[in-house]
C-alpha cells in the first residue's frame, strides 16, 4: 500500500469487515466518514479510559494490543466495553497484513466481549514495523474505582500467574531460531503459548468481589517495576520476597539465552493486588483456576525492597524494559 490513508475499499475489506462484536452501550458504530463514536453511561456508572501503544511485538501484536488496554481497565475495577485502534503501517505493507492484524484484534475482543468502535489506519514511512495504539473504554459503578495508589501499610501483596509472561511469549515467537541453538523445541513452543495467559480481566473480577485496596497490571519494567510503582503511587514502603515471586522455568531458560533479568521484563498477564487478607484472595483465585501467591506487604516506611534470604536490595523506578535487549 502507498503512503497515506488506507484506501476506502481496503478499509472496508480489511478493517470493517472484520469487526463483528456489538455492545448495547455503543450508540454510534464505526463507518466511512465517522470520526467519533458514542458510548452510553448508566445513571450510577462512570466511564474509564486507557491508552497504550504496541511497538515491541511482531507476531500476535493485535492480541497484545487488546489485552494490555483491557488489563489497564480491569486493574481500575472497570469492565472493558470498547476500544478504538490506530494502526500505522510501514510502506509496502500488504493488505493481508492489515487484515490479519484486525482479525487478531477482533478475535481477542470477542473473547473479552469488547466492541471495536472506531480508529484510524495509515501507511507512513515514519515507522519500519506496525505501530498499534489502542484506546480502551470501560465502565464501573460509582464509588467502586480501584487505583494503583490505594495501598496502606499492612496490606498484603498478591501476584497472579508468573513473572515475565508477556516478554517470554514475544521472545519465543520472534527469536525462536536463536533459542533453538540451545533449548529444546518443546520448551520454546510452551513459552510461545504463554499468549493464552495475557488477560488479567478474570482475576480483577475475583479480586473486586473479594475486596482489594489497590490493583496494578504488571507491564513494562516487570514485577520489580510494578512493585516500585504501586509503592510510589501509594506513598508507602514495600517489602517483597524474591523466592515467593512465581516464575516459570521456561521464562528462566529463555531469559538466560539473552542475559535478561525476567523480573524486570514486561509481564502482561500478571496482576499485583493489594488487600487485607492475601491468603483468602489466593484461595478465591485458585477456585477460578488462577495461580497466585502472597509475595510481600506494604510498610509504613519509605523503603521499597526485595529480600532474598539474607540479602536485601532496594527497588528502583523501572528503566528500559529488559525485553528490548533482543533487538540490540
Amino acid at each position: 500500500m502507498e503512503i497515506g490513508k488506507v484506501p476506502e475499499n481496503v478499509l472496508k475489506r480489511a478493517v470493517f469487515k472484520q469487526i463483528r462484536r456489538r455492545r448495547p452501550e455503543v450508540l454510534l458504530h464505526p463507518g466511512i466518514g465517522e470520526d467519533c463514536s458514542a458510548v452510553e453511561a448508566g445513571e450510577n456508572e462512570v466511564l474509564v479510559f486507557s491508552v497504550d501503544p504496541i511497538t515491541a511485538a511482531g507476531r500476535g501484536a493485535g492480541v497484545f494490543a487488546v489485552h494490555i488496554t483491557a488489563n489497564d481497565l480491569a486493574s481500575s475495577g472497570a469492565e472493558p466495553v470498547a476500544i478504538m485502534t490506530s494502526i500505522i503501517l510501514p510502506p509496502r505493507t500488504r493488505e493481508k497484513k492489515l487484515r490479519e492484524l484486525m482479525q487478531e484484534i477482533e478475535i481477542t475482543c470477542g473473547e473479552l466481549n469488547i466492541e471495536i468502535i472506531g480508529g484510524h489506519t495509515e501507511v507512513s514511512d515514519a515507522v519500519n514495523r506496525p505501530v498499534i495504539t489502542v484506546t480502551g473504554i470501560g465502565k464501573a459503578k460509582k464509588g467502586a474505582l480501584v487505583s494503583t495508589g490505594g495501598l496502606v501499610p499492612g496490606d498484603e501483596l498478591v501476584m497472579t500467574k508468573w513473572a515475565g509472561l508477556e516478554g517470554t511469549a514475544i521472545i519465543a515467537a520472534e527469536r525462536a531460531e536463536t533459542l533453538l541453538k540451545t533449548l529444546p523445541k518443546e520448551l520454546i513452543d510452551t513459552a510461545a503459548g504463554f499468549y493464552q495467559y495475557l488477560s488479567v480481566v478474570p482475576e480483577a473480577a475475583v479480586a473486586m468481589n473479594t475486596g482489594v485496596s489497590a490493583m496494578h497490571d504488571v507491564t513494562e519494567g516487570g514485577i520489580f517495576g510494578a512493585l516500585w510503582e504501586m509503592g510510589a503511587a501509594s506513598g508507602v514502603g514495600i517489602t517483597a520476597d524474591l523466592k515467593k515471586i512465581p516464575i516459570r522455568q521456561e521464562t528462566i531458560e529463555v531469559c538466560e539465552v539473552f542475559e535478561i533479568n525476567p523480573y524486570r521484563m514486561m509481564s502482561s498477564g500478571s496482576m499485583l493486588i493489594g488487600c487485607k487478607n492475601g491468603n483468602l484472595l489466593v484461595e478465591e483465585l485458585g477456585k477460578g483456576g488462577i495461580p497466585a501467591a502472597v509475595i510481600g506487604r506494604a510498610t509504613d516506611t519509605n523503603d521499597r525492597v526485595i529480600v532474598n534470604e539474607y540479602e536485601t536490595r532496594f527497588l528502583e523506578p523501572a528503566g528500559s524494559d529488559e525485553l528490548y535487549k533482543i533487538y540490540l
